[in-house]
Parts: C-alpha cells; sequence; structure tokens
C-alpha cells in the first residue's frame, strides 16, 4: 500500500470511529429524555408492522387489532417526559418543542384522536377504514416530527 494511501486511511479511522463514540446518554435524575425516545422507540415497534402489513397486502385483522390496541396503551407514555428542564443532549426534540407548548400540544391531542379512530377502524376489522385510519396516524406522527424533531 502506498504510504499516502495508508496515512489517509488511518487518518479516517478515528473519524469513522468518533461518532459512535460521541454518543450522550441520559445520567439525569429519571433520565426523561431517554424515558420519552425509549416510549417512542415501543410506540414505533407496533406501528411499524402495522404499515408493514398494509403496504405488502398482508393484513391480519386479529394480528392487527392487538396492535392497535397496544399502540392506544402506550400512546400517553412519552409526554409527561417533555418537562421544561428536559432540553438537553440526547435529546432529539428542537427548542420548538418549549417555545411553541400550544402547538405542541395540539399535536399530541391530534395524535390521541387519530390513534382513537385507527383503533376504531381496527375493531371494524374493515380495510377500507383502516387504511386512512392508519394513514391519519401517520400524518399525524409527520406533522409533529417537522416541527419539533431535530433531524
Amino acid at each position: 500500500m502506498h504510504k499516502i494511501a495508508r496515512t489517509a486511511l488511518l487518518a479516517l479511522i478515528p473519524a469513522l470511529l468518533l461518532p459512535a463514540c460521541g454518543e450522550v446518554e441520559d445520567t439525569r435524575p429519571g433520565q426523561p429524555v431517554k424515558t420519552r425516545q425509549d416510549a417512542f422507540k415501543e410506540m414505533l415497534r407496533v406501528f411499524e408492522p402495522m404499515g408493514v402489513m398494509l403496504r405488502e397486502k398482508r393484513y391480519e385483522e386479529d394480528r392487527f387489532l392487538r396492535m392497535a390496541t397496544v399502540l392506544v396503551e402506550k400512546r400517553e407514555l412519552p409526554w409527561a417526559h417533555f418537562g421544561p428542564d428536559t432540553n438537553y443532549p440526547p435529546t432529539k426534540s428542537t427548542p420548538r418543542v418549549w417555545e411553541e407548548p400550544t402547538r405542541f400540544e395540539e399535536e399530541r391531542k391530534r395524535f390521541f384522536t387519530t390513534t382513537d379512530e385507527l383503533l376504531a377502524a381496527a375493531q371494524s376489522k374493515d380495510l377500507k377504514r383502516i387504511e386512512p385510519a392508519y394513514q391519519a396516524v401517520y400524518d399525524s406522527c409527520k406533522s409533529c416530527h417537522n416541527p419539533f424533531k431535530a433531524r
């Protein structure tokens, strides 16, 4: 290997490893940031398989209903962990969460409404109701993520 290539490669290795080492841990009492992030991940682990089921035309009514029920059960988990002193790393929230609390609360309420509608559609087992209800929840997530979640 050429000396220049080897030197460049050796210089690149630390740069590739730094992001993995640079992750910030939530060490505050109660770990509110980590707790809310974990809660959102729990919801996503239920919500994404529902979308896969619909996109791949593999709808299973009982399984879908169970997942919709779990989504509604878990939807409360993250919100209490957005206290005024929780805007610190490793948060992925933008400052707008605290700057625009009314809008943030409206988005939370919209998410609750759309998940209620998704559960009702899942209980009906009518795919023509379920697909738009799922899309409404997806749109609700996106409309909150756009202003309130850093990319």
